[in-house]
């Protein structure tokens, strides 16, 4: 079995070195970068083979973890991510949740759970996106649906999106025309029921409805108290 390749930014040589080997004991392949400058130099030597996660410390130095994130979701948007942060202030986990972070740790924190969140979001990003070749391009009345290369594209336009955006469309779509309650699509795609998790996929729906803005047959109906209804007219 090819092991999970993950990108780990960590500024703090001692604690880096430490959860370097931890996360290759439990079985990963692990690119170690000390700041954000040459994770990006990584990201880009990987880009035919991209990593399976990134694990991102917010406090750094020149590029914070924050800035890194927007860099990633920008250049490598198939990458999922994970905020790591001694930082426990609400408004910085709703701004890490905001960028589009699969998880939002705060130091500091028990190993052992940090290798159940990096196993649950690439279990989750497997499942939703593992499709045979002939259903890459999923047609969503005048958009496709690409799942290898994560964009949107409509009449010669293409919307570069992240990995959590492709399966989150794809699984409303699958789910289309039905009322959908807010808990199962967190589960489902957030793997939890919390207010942050909840926070994040408002911001990812409100992603969604100006992603599909240019078709009036596309609306992501919001039922007050309930949940959401992937509507698409035939």
């Amino acid at each position: 079995m090819i092991k999970a390749h993950l990108l780990l930014v960590e500024d703090d040589y001692d604690f880096g070195s430490i959860l370097k080997q931890y996360l290759e004991v439990h079985g990963y392949q692990v690119s170690w970068a000390v700041n954000g400058q040459v994770a990006l130099e990584l990201l880009h030597k990987q880009e035919q083979i991209p990593f399976s996660i990134a694990v991102l410390d917010v406090m750094m130095p020149e590029i914070d973890g924050f800035q890194l994130a927007k860099k990633i979701i920008q250049q490598f948007p198939e990458v999922p991510f994970i905020f790591l942060t001694a930082r426990k202030l609400k408004e910085d986990k709703i701004r890490g949740l905001k960028l589009g972070a699969d998880d939002y740790i705060v130091k500091p924190f028990d190993a052992d759970i940090l290798v159940l969140r990096i196993q649950n979001i690439l279990r989750r990003t497997q499942q939703h996106l593992k499709q045979p070749e002939t259903e890459a391009n999923l047609k969503i009345s005048s958009y496709y649906l690409d799942t290898q290369n994560y964009c949107l594209l409509r009449e010669g336009k293409v919307q570069k999106i992240t990995e959590k955006e492709a399966a989150l469309i794809d699984y409303l779509f699958q789910n289309k025309n039905k009322l959908l309650k807010r808990e199962t699509i967190l589960q489902q795609l957030w793997g939890e029921v919390d207010f942050f998790s909840g926070r994040s996929m408002d911001v990812f729906i409100s992603r969604l409805r100006k992603y599909f803005k240019e078709d009036p047959r596309i609306k992501i109906k919001s039922t007050r108290g309930i949940g959401l209804t992937f509507l698409v007219e035939k």
